[in-house]
């Protein structure tokens, strides 16, 4: 693998993945990163990765439906890798607006994949990044595996169940070499505060309410970012071609038991001694419409045939994340002053 290509490298977990991928010593090629820089996408993301590796990193500003840029890009570097992030990733907005879900996650995926079918002489691997979400919702006992049949419930996992049909469906009737993984909820640094980990440190910080859908009952399995990419990187160089593994943190939480240790979290590390725990702003709202009760991973697979098992624990990672948003406020102000989370606040909250 000398010439990967990176969809979606400017957003959270693209831009995790470039990071650990460029300081790999596995991995001595370049990655061209392309990108659509919609209002998760940001270039401050990887300056540094711009300025320190430079004979090694490439960004493109495209639309991965734009199909004679993409020609453009496979012919231009040679490319013999594709690591697929780009998607809309948003549960509440797919319920409010699904067309740019359907567009971006399963058009998107289908241009990439009749590129990479034209291709198809040079190309070592196309991984496809999924999520959990397209197996639907638990009860309260089981866990996901590779075998779970797909029920998704919103439109945003509708459309990626879409697109992990696609490619499974171009491995088997193209020879196209494929591996596709599954993730649980990723966080993490750069992580765009739409999202419920980042949405409740930064609102916390400011004193503002902190939404809790229905009884904050519902629970997800929460996968520390850096693991994600450990695991997606170690499916890439060893993981057997047309094959799906899940990606699990091995870290079940209510959401309510979550935004809870988070206050705590942030009451310690950032004291406010005259004023009231931070837990007294949780504001319980009105569930999200078809609310998954229930998600959880089995990453056996993973672990039995590739040996990977994640590093951090939701202690050691939550930590590490507030610690990240505490140490980069120029990074959360330059998010803050953006045109679509200013929007996003004043729907939500009345103001910025």
């Amino acid at each position: 693998m000398k010439n990967i290509l990176v969809t979606g490298g400017c957003g959270f977990i693209g831009t995790n993945f470039i990071r650990y991928l460029l300081s790999n010593p596995d991995f001595d090629g370049r990655v061209i990163n392309i990108d659509k820089l919609t209002y998760a996408g940001n270039l401050e993301n990887l300056i540094s990765v711009e300025k320190k590796f430079r004979e090694r990193y490439i960004f493109i500003q495209a639309d991965i439906c734009d199909s004679n840029a993409l020609k453009d890009v496979f012919e231009t570097y040679s490319l013999d890798t594709i690591c697929h992030f780009a998607a809309e990733s948003h549960v509440d907005r797919s319920i409010a607006a699904p067309d740019a879900f359907i567009k971006t996650n399963i058009e998107g995926t289908f241009c990439l994949l009749e590129m990479a079918r034209r291709q198809q002489s040079r190309l070592i691997l196309f991984h496809h990044v999924s999520t959990d979400e397209v197996y639907g919702s638990l009860g309260r006992d089981g866990h996901f595996t590779e075998e779970t049949p797909y029920r998704p419930n919103s439109p945003y996992s509708a459309s990626k169940a879409s697109s992990d049909h696609l490619v499974r469906a171009y491995a088997k009737t193209y020879g196209l070499p494929v591996t596709i993984s599954n993730c649980s909820n990723n966080y993490g640094p750069y992580q765009f505060p739409e999202k419920m980990i980042p949405l409740m440190i930064l609102n916390a910080l400011e004193d503002k309410p902190l939404p809790v859908y229905g009884e904050g009952r519902n629970v997800r399995d929460w996968l520390y970012v850096s693991d994600h990419c450990k695991a997606v990187w170690k499916i890439m160089q060893a993981g057997t071609r047309g094959e799906t593994y899940n990606i699990g943190g091995q870290c079940e939480m209510a959401n309510i038991d979550l935004v809870n240790r988070i206050c705590d979290l942030l009451d310690k590390m950032v004291p406010q001694p005259d004023q009231p725990p931070r837990r007294e702003l949780i504001t319980f709202v009105k569930d999200r419409p078809g609310h998954d009760l229930r998600y959880a991973i089995d990453f056996s697979k993973l672990k039995d045939e590739l040996g990977w098992m994640p590093d951090e624990s939701f202690d050691t990672g939550i930590k590490k994340t507030i610690q990240w948003y505490l140490d980069n406020p120029a990074w959360v102000e330059q998010i803050k002053s953006g045109e679509y989370y200013q929007r996003w606040m004043k729907k939500h909250y009345g103001g910025g």
